[in-house]
């Protein structure tokens, strides 16, 4: 039986869903209880209302300070303490409990995951923003009090499963899998004509907007790079990708004997959240079945880096180091964001990049310093700020 107090950041987003709908099923088939102590959400008011009265949380937050009023008429009765505000949610993800979500998207989610790195509880980490922002100091401050941080993307939870934690020193190289995205096979020239609604009708997973976007751009894998980087102490020349269309294969660890292992399974984010859930243990969830027959074949390639090169930037980036990761992330969100609202064209995402990497230069983040959220969210709003001026000039220029 699986016991948990919890909080989930972000509740009303895929991955929030997700993970309420996991519980929901554990409590169902009697193998797990879960008493909820806070669910932050945006705009959702009528989902995140929808929660609240279903799992009975001691705070409801909405991040948006105007909704406040219609969230507290959705749970009059309840007995739901509601709040609203950035400085809500930082509130919510700092009270004490087993097990964290942080499964905010963007840089917005960062301060919320840095308060719930200090509470000592295990912090399932959605956010990849956190990582790329402030990695080393992130994991630092989770280990500092004495929590526990498991990653949820569907690639680092499976180099999880699969990597010797006791013994790092026996992995010769990490393999992130990537599905390629819906425009693997598409002509670079037919790229630019790319509408957001092509970009983010992703083949194989159920994703936000954005998060589809930097799978169609591959900025995604980039930014997983990244983040395996800081998570398992791993060098940039020994993380590699590779393109597997039919998301089975989710990543691999190979060891320095020439073994290789991998984790495998359906394209479903409900499995990595299912193992954050009940690590060290497993849940048991009508999760859907591998059927390697009917599969037939699996298939593999390298990377087109001409056609997506914002792999390349990621990686030049981290390789790079100092606060280059955090300037990619930055540029990158306010480029796939033009893109969705149509200032940007589709090549262009990764040209903003490309151009902010080149003239923003700061230092890194103190991994061992308390402050390092705020030096890395500094720095994040000068490349974001950079990054809008590209825009302008080449919206200009058109």
């Amino acid at each position: 039986m699986i016991r948990r107090r919890i909080t989930v950041l972000g509740s009303t987003g895929s991955v929030g869903c997700s993970t309420l709908d996991l519980m929901d099923q554990a409590e169902t088939a009697g193998t797990g209880v879960f008493e909820v102590e806070a669910l932050t959400g945006g705009a959702n008011i009528a989902r995140l209302a929808e929660q609240a009265r279903r799992w009975k949380p001691k705070l409801a937050v909405t991040a948006d300070p105007a909704r406040l009023d219609a969230l507290r008429e959705a749970l009059a009765g309840t007995g739901v303490e509601v709040a609203a505000g950035d400085q809500a949610v930082i509130e919510a993800a700092a009270r004490p409990v087993d097990w964290i979500m942080a499964a905010i998207v963007g840089a917005a989610g960062l301060r919320s995951a840095w308060a719930a790195a200090a509470t000592g509880a295990t912090l399932a980490l959605a956010n990849k923003e956190s990582l790329v922002c402030c990695g080393p100091a992130l994991i630092d401050r989770v280990r500092r009090s004495g929590g526990r941080l498991l990653p949820v993307d569907s690639e680092h939870s499976a180099i999880h499963q699969v990597f010797p934690h006791e013994a790092p020193e026996r992995v010769a190289k990490l393999v992130l899998t990537a599905s390629g995205g819906p425009f693997r096979t598409t002509p670079r020239e037919a790229l630019k004509a790319i509408t957001p609604e092509q970009a983010v009708a992703h083949p194989n997973w159920s994703m936000g907007a954005k998060i589809s976007v930097d799978s169609a751009t591959m900025a995604n894998k980039g930014l997983e790079a990244i983040e395996a980087a800081y998570l398992f102490d791993m060098p940039a020349n020994r993380i590699g990708v590779v393109v597997h269309p039919e998301s089975i294969v989710h990543s691999l660890v190979e060891y320095v004997d020439g073994s290789t292992l991998a984790q495998m399974g359906p394209p479903d984010m409900r499995t990595p959240i299912a193992y954050a859930l009940a690590w060290p243990d497993r849940l048991a969830w009508n999760a859907p079945r591998l059927d390697l027959a009917a599969m037939g074949r699996l298939t593999f390639e390298a990377p087109d880096e001409d056609r997506f090169p914002a792999l390349k930037l990621a990686r030049q980036a981290l390789q790079a180091g100092g606060a280059a990761p955090i300037v990619f992330n930055a540029a990158n969100e306010v480029a796939a964001l033009a893109f969705l609202d149509r200032r940007l064209g589709f090549l262009n995402i990764a040209a903003v990049v490309a151009d902010t990497l080149s003239r923003v230069t700061a230092s890194g983040v103190d991994s061992g310093s308390d402050n390092a959220c705020d030096a890395a969210l500094a720095v994040d709003a000068q490349a974001r700020r950079m990054a809008e001026s590209i825009i302008r000039g080449i919206a200009a220029a058109a």
